[in-house]
């Protein structure tokens, strides 16, 4: 006798429903561990997995200190920035971030196949970087985005001594790379003078003084970088800016390459400080 079509709808919707409750055999037959204890097992696995993203994005005691002692790094320069006469304390630090900026500049063009001839930085914070060749859509950006990078970098590594050590070193072969190609005296003697400070904080107690003297940097770095850009192509239009002429190759506006550029920065410096929360739960000063 055939089925009726009210057996046939009613045998479809139990295989269903125990599909539903049941995970078959590996054959596809049968009925294995009911289908809701392996969700909730999923969920409770889930569960832990996002418990062990919100521990690891969550400071540690050393690590507020360090978060504490960058945002006042922030305000002290935010501060000093303006203040006549009393913002020369900040002068040396500033001519190191305009360095790296045309640090940039000059390892990008060498990475490009061009040749750099001098860089040279002048008592009012400029800097230029002498090269012949490179390629100028990588070298044009370089300068301001490569000191980002390098800030970031140092902000990153501020948040352990054994990585504030490691990126000390790569901070004094820039310098003595700055040294090389230096084409006047201001430049040598603030190469000279930071290189012989990196080595001297390496005599400081287990490096600490290291640490917060890399972290200091890579705060000034970044905020120099960042003022740089909104001062230079947001506020005001400089005609010999690098995003100026990078904006006359796309054809576009030299403020839209400058609130781009800004905000590669800003992302830069986030992530620094995100990827240093996760990355180094131990400073390192117990060792």
């Amino acid at each position: 006798m055939a089925p009726t079509p009210t057996q046939i709808l009613t045998s479809s919707l139990m295989v269903a429903v125990r599909g539903l409750l049941f995970e078959q055999d590996s054959n596809g037959n049968g009925f294995g561990e009911p289908n809701f204890f392996k969700r909730q097992q999923d969920t409770s696995s889930n569960d832990q997995q996002n418990t062990s993203i919100k521990s690891r994005l969550t400071p540690t005691k050393d690590q507020k200190i360090t978060l504490g002692i960058a945002v006042g790094y922030f305000f002290a320069i935010l501060i000093l920035w303006h203040i006549p006469y009393v913002k020369e304390i900040l002068k040396p630090f500033k001519l190191v971030t305009v360095a790296l900026h045309e640090f940039g500049h000059a390892i990008t063009c060498l990475l490009t196949c061009g040749k750099v001839e001098g860089i040279e930085i002048n008592p009012d914070e400029g800097g230029v970087t002498r090269m012949r060749g490179g390629v100028e859509w990588c070298t044009l950006p370089a300068g301001y985005l490569g000191s980002s990078l390098i800030g970031a970098v140092m902000v990153f590594a501020g948040f352990n001594i054994l990585a504030s050590k490691i990126v000390s070193v790569f901070l004094a072969v820039c310098l003595v790379a700055i040294l090389y190609w230096a084409g006047n005296w201001l430049t040598r003697i603030l190469t000279v003078l930071f290189v012989g400070l990196i080595i001297g904080l390496w005599f400081t107690p287990k490096g600490v003084g290291l640490k917060y003297f890399v972290l200091f940097m890579g705060v000034m770095s970044c905020m120099y970088s960042l003022w740089d850009i909104i001062d230079d192509l947001v506020l005001r239009k400089v005609n010999s800016s690098d995003a100026t002429r990078f904006a006359k190759k796309l054809h576009c506006s030299a403020h839209l390459c400058g609130v781009f550029w800004f905000l590669i920065s800003a992302v830069f410096f986030a992530a620094a400080i995100i990827l240093g929360i996760v990355a180094f739960k131990d400073d390192g000063s117990n060792s």
